[in-house]
């Protein structure tokens, strides 16, 4: 046992996740209102993930998701197949018309003093429809998962999207997968059919579950309703505000070992300070800082907690996979679009305290 997990050492999949897939439209540093054209990214929180460990990291990977049948949902499955991820879908016929469609981002990347822009258009989105008894899981789970993995955006989607997660994370630990969940609070996506009320009352469950935690100390007390303590952070970087709600995590949760968060101080939309901490099994542990110059900062997040999960799925000391995803995460900064374009070599030169000069 490390990490206080039990880590399958072997498994058809190294990694399966559960969410929505999205595409991001990205008309650069051009706000929407003067846009004349867009890249489109294929995204979703735990999509990323899965993603970033196949391309990057080399690990089997697979997501269970839903998939429209219409050119924006080829469009998606031909990416999810460029990234190596292995899909489980649940089919929906598009109507022509209204939908069910895949959602999609509106994202801009701002520039220096402007921020980026986001909004959403998740209206009749396939991903939402999904419900307990869509997937079976005896099947998915019968080859081998080593680690399970979703996240608050995809729970926030609909009454029946919480309910989905936590069959399958039943369904994980009964197949000894370890399970991971990012509590990525979204307070407009809740409020669209519950508020704050009910997105406790979701994640609390879904949490019951869960062995590693990714999220903020605003995810933490927002998404689980958990006191903050009697301190002020110095500054985005101090981790003091975040170290000090972990024995509150620990006495509501105590199934969870490990609790990990990216630390971002942003001077502009293109200069951050980026850091990343964790709690694992008791102890606590802080990457180095570093000054980004950022390209597209979507992602990042997603970033961090592949690496940190490669890490650990690799048997890396906790010190290391807290470093692995705070340099994928860096890295991913660099990028266009919302996964990974590193490979697992330059993270690991960055994790050690590489440099960004020229490779001849």
């Amino acid at each position: 046992m490390k990490y206080g997990l039990n880590i399958p050492e072997k498994g058809a999949l190294d990694f399966l996740s559960i969410g929505a897939l999205v595409h991001r439209l990205d008309p650069g540093i051009v706000p929407f209102r003067k846009a004349t054209e867009c890249r489109i990214h294929v995204s979703g929180g735990e999509f990323n993930c899965a993603a970033n460990l196949s391309d990057c990291f080399r690990m089997n990977t697979g997501i269970a998701t839903a998939m429209v049948e219409y050119p924006i949902g080829d469009l998606i499955a031909e990416r999810v197949r460029a990234m190596g991820v292995k899909p489980f879908y649940k089919k929906f016929k598009h109507d022509g018309v209204r939908g069910p469609n895949h959602a999609t981002v509106y994202s801009d990347q701002g520039h220096g003093v402007r921020a980026p822009v986001v909004f959403y258009n998740r209206c009749n989105e396939a991903g939402s429809l999904l419900k307990p008894g869509d997937f079976n899981w005896k099947e998915i789970f019968s080859s081998g998962v080593r680690w399970f993995h979703s996240g608050g955006i995809f729970a926030s989607l609909s009454e029946t999207t919480g309910e989905l997660i936590i069959e399958a994370m039943k369904a994980a630990k009964a197949a000894g997968a370890v399970t991971s969940f990012d509590l990525n609070f979204r307070q407009k996506l809740w409020d669209i059919w519950g508020g704050q009320e009910k997105a406790l009352s979701v994640m609390k469950r879904i949490v019951e579950h869960v062995d590693v935690i990714v999220g903020n100390e605003e995810d933490l007390q927002k998404g689980l309703g958990l006191k903050g303590p009697d301190v002020a952070a110095k500054s985005k970087l101090d981790p003091s505000v975040f170290f000090g709600m972990i024995d509150s995590v620990v006495k509501n949760y105590p199934k969870v070992k490990v609790v990990a968060t990216t630390l971002r101080e942003v001077h502009s939309t293109n200069c951050h300070s980026w850091g990343a901490v964790a709690w694992i099994d008791g102890k606590t542990y802080t990457s180095p800082t570093c000054e980004l110059d950022i390209y597209d900062r979507v992602g990042g997040g997603d970033g961090f907690a592949a690496g940190l999960f490669y890490g650990m799925l690799t048997g890396e000391s906790p010190e290391e996979c807290v470093k692995l995803g705070w340099a994928h995460g860096a890295l991913l900064t660099t990028f266009p679009g919302d996964t990974t374009m590193a490979t697992v070599e330059q993270v690991k030169s960055f994790a050690k305290g590489g440099s960004a000069r020229i490779q001849r």
